[in-house]
């Protein structure tokens, strides 16, 4: 994978941010019943995974990757933003670090899940997942905003310039 690669991932994820941020709070957080219940929480949901698999499992730079349901309710857009951007910053670091083991086999435990057991991944194998996991759930939050009688802009990376 490239760096290249993610910022267009970066790209289409701040045209559903941009959107989501012209969204009412009761819209932004009214659970349908499917995926991660709201788009808030959806959003929050992927954004955590970038924090635990890579932030966590590959860089060891946080014990507690994940957010309590009490922190995730009284977050606003402006929030969720920020907790992207640090993503971001586990993304670059991996990048950085594992630019010459990008395929070597990670071995420990999940810092979130204490007696879950050894996990063997390596850096590139949980990028991939963490990216295809944005997208799979940035599906479910445009089927919400559809829902909710928006059209959602294109975030398909064949939509960017």
């Amino acid at each position: 994978m490239k760096k290249q690669e993610y910022d267009w991932v970066k790209q289409t994820r701040q045209i559903l941010l941009g959107q989501c941020k012209q969204l009412n709070e009761g819209d932004f957080t009214k659970e349908l019943g499917f995926g991660f219940q709201s788009v808030r929480d959806s959003l929050i949901h992927v954004a955590g995974c970038y924090h635990a698999w890579l932030g966590s499992f590959v860089l060891s730079q946080t014990k507690d990757p994940l957010l309590t349901k009490e922190v995730i309710s009284n977050m606003k857009i402006n929030d969720i933003q920020l907790y992207f951007e640090q993503a971001d910053v586990y993304v670059d670091a991996v990048f950085k670090q594992f630019s010459h083991k990008f395929d070597d086999v990670i071995e420990r435990e999940l810092s979130w899940k204490p007696g879950s057991g050894i996990v063997k991944k390596t850096p590139h194998q949980l990028l991939l997942h963490s990216i295809t996991h944005e997208f799979h759930h940035k599906g479910q939050i445009v089927a919400i905003l559809r829902l909710l009688g928006y059209t959602p802009n294109n975030t398909d990376i064949l939509g960017l310039p």
